[in-house]
């Protein structure tokens, strides 16, 4: 296939449009909730009532207000309904014969320009909830795989990674590691094989970012994948995906299969000499596996537990041969960099922090779902603006993001920008985009047990701090929850925390205590008020 063949593709696709779309959310948030069954059920009122010829029924990707679906957008009428059941689908259709019909069923119909959508800019997620993830004809028509064609006929591999560098993109997976300088490492290794892997194996509670990405626009990070390799030398990618995504897996199987089938991907893309195929590799649901050692060592079909580094997987990674990581996110991120340019995306967001920043707002908040921002927001223009506080007029008494590496931020520093550097300050971390909010009646220290809880049980066991670690901080926080810590309890709560922070083999038990170690400085009195007298 070549450009024109790929232009003649996105024309008929275009043309193929009818003049009234209606976007059903079949990402597995709506899906859980007869999203389906709302969509089957549009389709047969459509049908009944004649309206085939100008009205189409159509899957998309997740719409982003998860703690409202199933989600049904009508586009050319500017509405967005709420909380769709099957049986509302009557007056979808009667507002279509009659737009100022009344509806009978109390369907809430509500409006694209909500707060929760006026602060976001979607670059990640641009083609989320506005294309059928399933058709690659779709995705094309939106300009998909251009940029993979502009790459290989007119751009060098060291031109790519010029504008990487340029977009100061760091890696969205929560090391904030810059992304130019990572490809540009991977390609300067010697050595004919390389590879390329993306890290979908999301295990923060609470997050759903990456999972939303891969059921949304799977195509996107085929072709991000593919750039990537392009630009460090590499013939062979890997998507490490959690088993517990079926639709995204189901979903990247299908983009693959639709991507060789048009020749973008496998031999010689876009009839040139360069190769590249993508496996998929589903991972059992060990969190450590999210390390990138551990993931690789899972890859190769072995046990999933993290080597000492160095060497880093750029130098010696897949069968000791150079290894691009990046998470899903990063690559969302290329192809959009690559068409606009570095020095556009690098406009975006702070001086440290470029871009914009995927995050899954959940918790004891107003309007729960799925946000992108622009680097430098602020965590209460998240919380309170985007995410309408708490609801019932409850107040916020912490915002916990990075999962059960990062920290919590308590009220009183909700003014602080999202940025990778303000958040480290403040004790938590980007991570890969989870933020949960709390409100008044949570218990602090039940939160930090209920992270050890899952860190202890998440540890591969392999070095001693975080294996034995993590169980004796669990234990020392059930102490103090039953009444039974002593004032000699907490301090060893805080030697205990920093001797697995220091001494623990990869960042699972080196992150393990930071939970404890925020709540122990904002919410110190929480821990002191269940002292035993």
């Amino acid at each position: 296939m070549d450009i024109k063949e790929l232009k003649e593709i996105a024309t008929k696709s275009r043309e193929k449009q009818t003049k009234i779309r209606i976007r059903c959310c079949s990402a597995a948030g709506c899906l859980s909730s007869e999203g389906e069954t709302v969509k089957k059920n549009l389709t047969t009122a459509i049908a009944a009532a004649g309206l085939e010829e100008k009205v189409e029924v159509c899957g998309v990707g997740c719409m982003k207000f998860c703690g409202r679906g199933p989600l049904v957008a009508v586009d050319d009428r500017n509405q967005l309904y709420e909380f769709v059941t099957p049986d509302q689908v009557g007056d979808i259709v009667k507002k279509l014969q009659k737009p100022d019909a009344v509806a009978e069923t109390g369907l809430i119909s509500g409006d694209p320009h909500h707060p929760f959508y006026a602060l976001q800019r979607n670059i990640a997620l641009e083609n989320s909830g506005r294309i059928d993830p399933e058709s690659i004809d779709e995705y094309i028509a939106l300009g998909g795989y251009e940029q993979l064609h502009k790459v290989v006929y007119e751009m060098t591999p060291e031109e790519v990674i010029v504008e990487m560098n340029k977009s100061g993109l760091r890696g969205r997976g929560g090391g904030g590691y810059p992304t130019g300088l990572k490809w540009a490492t991977v390609a300067k290794m010697p050595g004919q094989q390389k590879y390329v892997i993306c890290n979908a194996d999301e295990g923060d509670p609470g997050a759903f970012m990456d999972r939303s990405v891969l059921e949304s626009d799977p195509h996107r990070i085929l072709e991000g994948m593919a750039i990537a390799a392009y630009a460090v030398g590499a013939n062979h990618g890997y998507i490490y995906v959690r088993a517990e995504y079926p639709l995204a897996i189901q979903r990247l199987q299908k983009a693959i299969q639709q991507a060789k089938r048009y020749g973008l991907m496998g031999t010689q893309i876009f009839d040139s000499p360069i190769d590249f195929k993508i496996d998929i590799r589903v991972g059992a649901g060990a969190f450590v596996c999210g390390e990138e050692t551990a993931l690789i060592a899972s890859v190769e079909g072995k046990r999933g537990t993290p080597r000492p580094r160095p060497p880093y997987p750029a130098q010696s990674g897949l069968w000791q041969s150079p290894t691009l990581i990046n998470n899903v996110e990063t690559y969302a991120n290329v192809v959009p960099i690559i068409r606009e340019g570095g020095d556009w995306y690098g406009s975006i967001g702070t001086e440290k922090s470029k871009g914009t920043k995927v995050f899954a707002l959940t918790g004891k908040v107003e309007n729960a779902g799925l946000i992108e921002v622009p680097m430098g927001t602020t965590v209460r223009q998240v919380v309170e603006e985007m995410g309408g506080g708490v609801p019932n007029g409850g107040q916020v008494k912490a915002v916990q993001t990075g999962g059960p590496s990062g920290g919590c931020i308590p009220a009183d520093k909700l003014d602080t920008p999202i940025e990778y550097d303000t958040l480290l300050a403040l004790g938590t971390m980007m991570g890969s985009g989870g933020m949960i909010v709390m409100d008044e009646s949570t218990n602090m220290v039940d939160v930090a047990q209920f992270y050890m809880d899952f860190c202890k049980s998440e540890s591969c066991g392999k070095c001693i701090p975080c294996r034995a670690g993590t169980v004796q901080l669990y234990d020392l926080l059930t102490r103090f929850l039953e009444g039974e810590a002593t004032q000699e309890d907490l301090i060893k709560l805080e030697n205990l925390c920093h001797m697995v922070k220091e001494t623990s083999l990869c960042g699972l038990g080196m992150s393990a205590p930071n939970p404890v170690i925020s709540t122990l400085r904002y919410f110190r009195h929480e821990y002191e008020e269940l002292l035993k007298v």
